[in-house]
C-alpha cells in the first residue's frame, strides 16, 4: 500500500524521509514497534501482538506507555470489536499500545482508515523489509474499498 524501504536499508534516517514534522507515526507488528524504539521514536500507536512470523516472542518494550489496551481478533479477520479499539486507540493519551489476542496484521487496514490527520503507518513486509504509508485521502478510500470488499 506504500513504499517499500528494503530490508537491507531499513535505518533511522530512510524512515525520517518518510515523516513529517509532529507525524503521528502508528506501528504495526511486534518487529516494526521494536525497531522504531530503538531508534528513538516512540510510536503513537503501536499495535502488537506478542509474535513475529507466527512464533511467539517476549514483548517489546517501550520506554513510556500511557495507555494500554487489548483486543481480539483471530487470524485472517478484521472484528468490529478491533476497530472500535482502533478509534478508541486514536482518542487516548499517547502513546498507546494495543495489544492483539490472535493476529494484528490486517488492523493495517482499519489503522488506515480512522488514523488522524499527519499519520504515517509502519508495517513489516516478510522477508522483505519496511512499508510506510503515509494516510491521504486516496489511502482511505483504497482502504475502505478494501474494508467493504472484506464483509
Amino acid at each position: 500500500m506504500g513504499i517499500l524501504i528494503p530490508e537491507s536499508q531499513v535505518s533511522k534516517s530512510n524512515v525520517e524521509k518518510h515523516l513529517e514534522k509532529n507525524s503521528y507515526i502508528i506501528t504495526v507488528g511486534d518487529r516494526t514497534t521494536e525497531k522504531m524504539i530503538s531508534f528513538g521514536l516512540t510510536p503513537s500507536l503501536q499495535i502488537i501482538d506478542n509474535y513475529e512470523k507466527r512464533v511467539k516472542r517476549e514483548p517489546t518494550m517501550s520506554p513510556t506507555v500511557y495507555t494500554e489496551l487489548t483486543c481480539n481478533n483471530p487470524a485472517a479477520e478484521i472484528t468490529p470489536a478491533s476497530i472500535d479499539i482502533i478509534k478508541k486507540a486514536f482518542a487516548s493519551k499517547t502513546p498507546v499500545r494495543l495489544t492483539v489476542v490472535g493476529e494484528e496484521d490486517l488492523l493495517v487496514i482499519p489503522v488506515c482508515i480512522h488514523a488522524p490527520e499527519n499519520s504515517v503507518v509502519l508495517y513489516g513486509q516478510p522477508n522483505e523489509g519496511l512499508v510506510t504509508v503515509k494516510v491521504t485521502p486516496e489511502i482511505r478510500n483504497k482502504t475502505q474499498r478494501l474494508l467493504d470488499s472484506m464483509e
